[in-house]
Formats: structure tokens, sequence, C-alpha cells
């Protein structure tokens, strides 16, 4: 019965919040097109589990016709947490496709940015078996907070400006596009449906992390996180601002920029301006 009244609820009680978000990045970036097989990838967080629910329903009342695989790996879970999610999709009725590899214990052994490693590892993994299943695409779970907090991660740490785009052609699987259908929605938001209906899904479940102390763990995005929510203390305006920074920039008044591995500079036809 909870899950019929989540599906509801979705187009309802959470249509300003969430579902209107969700559907707005699919049409305006178009992530889903006719006869599209999409892997919808599902990590065991409550944003990867709230994606699957609204794509179950974008598929059920949308008007483009699409195939959906739901696909989880387990890296090398404790078994707690791979019976959460098991659990978690049976109580959510999402039809779960599982697969095994063996990425913790891989990861556990690297001491420089096993972090890093460890993401670039499992999309690989998530590429190649969605592949093997058919799909065209795979759906990650990336949110509106963490665009933001990518944008001001490079600025700050990276030294470039750029951001984390709602669709990418995979550089390495000919054919294969990833998507996040959750570039509009807000954390704030897709918390607030967790608790809404009491539902516990995985936070971290990496072994690496819990093999040590988190303290030492080096967290420039939790760095981030608080910076813009100190920064929304004087200006409510702050995230959006932020996320639309890079929808407003404005090549006049760049240094430098490259586009692939061209690179410009402002000289290059500095001359040929007629100033401001």
């Amino acid at each position: 019965m909870q899950n019929k009244e989540i599906e509801h609820d979705l187009i309802t009680r959470f249509r300003k919040r969430i579902w209107s978000p969700f559907a707005k990045a699919v049409r305006d970036y178009e992530l889903i097109q006719e006869n599209d097989k999409i892997a919808v990838c599902i990590s065991g967080g409550k944003d990867s589990f709230l994606m699957a629910k609204c794509m179950q329903e974008i598929q059920k009342h949308g008007k483009v016709k699409f195939d959906l695989v739901f696909l989880t790996m387990d890296p090398g879970y404790k078994e707690e947490n791979y019976q959460l999610i098991l659990e978690n999709a049976k109580k959510l009725e999402i039809p779960l496709e599982v697969f095994q590899t063996n990425i913790f214990a891989s990861v556990t052994q690297v001491k420089d940015s096993p972090c890093y490693l460890c993401a670039r590892m499992r999309r690989g993994h998530l590429y190649h078996r969605a592949k093997d299943l058919g799909c065209n695409k795979i759906a990650l779970g990336h949110h509106f907070n963490d665009v933001i907090e990518t944008i001001l991660m490079s600025t700050l740490y990276g030294g470039e400006f750029r951001t984390m785009m709602p669709k990418l052609h995979s550089e390495n699987f000919e054919g294969m596009e990833l998507i996040r259908p959750m570039y509009l929605v807000h954390e704030e938001d897709i918390i607030s449906w967790q608790k809404a209906y009491d539902l516990k899904f995985l936070n971290c479940a990496c072994r690496f992390t819990e093999a040590v102390d988190k303290n030492q763990i080096e967290s420039k995005r939790a760095e981030i996180k608080q910076l813009i929510k100190d920064l929304k203390k004087k200006s409510s305006y702050i995230e959006m601002n932020i996320f639309r920074s890079v929808e407003n920039v404005n090549l006049d008044t760049l240094i430098s920029y490259h586009k692939k591995e061209k690179y410009h500079h402002f000289l290059e036809d500095y001359d040929q301006n007629d100033g401001e």
C-alpha cells in the first residue's frame, strides 16, 4: 500500500518540489528520446531510489515510449547493506537487475585518491553492464546541489570554471550516453520525501571509509556544502545564482577558454573589439 501512496504523492503532494523540476530537466535537456532503453543506476541511496520512482512514473504517464532497466552493482557491500538495498527495492516495487564486482576490495589497496578511482571504476562497470543489456543510456541520481557544489569545487580547488553536465556522450563506450534526470531537484526536497515515508537508505557503504577515521578523509565537497549553507544565510538567491552562472557565461569577459583541445585567448581578437 505504501508504494501506491508514494507513486500518487510524487505527482500530487511532491509535484512542485520534485516532480515538476524532474520533468523540466527531462524536457529542457532532452534526456529521454523515443525507443531509448535506459539503465537507471541504483546505488542504494535516497537520490537514486527517488530517481527510479520518477522514471517509473514518467514512463507510465509520459508521451515518449521507452524502456527501463533498474541496474544495481554490488561492489562488495557488507551483507546488511546489500540486504537493505533489496528490501527497499521490494518496498518501492523496483525490479532490480543486480551484478557483482570486487571494486571495494581493489580500492582499499590504493592510497592516492581512492574515492576518485572507485567512482571511475563503478561507472565503467555500469556502462559495460548496461550496454550488454541493450541499453543506450545510463541514468545517475546527481541532483541540483551536486551541480552547484561541483561548480564551486572546480573554481576554488580546481582552478577552472566547469559544471556537472545534465547529459554526456560516453568517451569509452560508443553509442552510450549518461543522463542526470534529477539535475534540477534540490537535495532538501529529496530528504523531505524520504522522511515523509520514514524510508531508510544507504548513505555511504564504502569499505574504505569504514576502515579509517572519517575525520582523516579530506572532504572538499563537505566544505563546499557548508560554505553554500553559510552564504544562504545572507541571501536566499545564492544557490540559484551559482547555478545560473554556468548558463550566463559571457565569453567577452574571459581571459581564456577552451572547447575540447582548442584554446582561445582574449588577445586573439582584442584589437578588433570596439571597446566597452
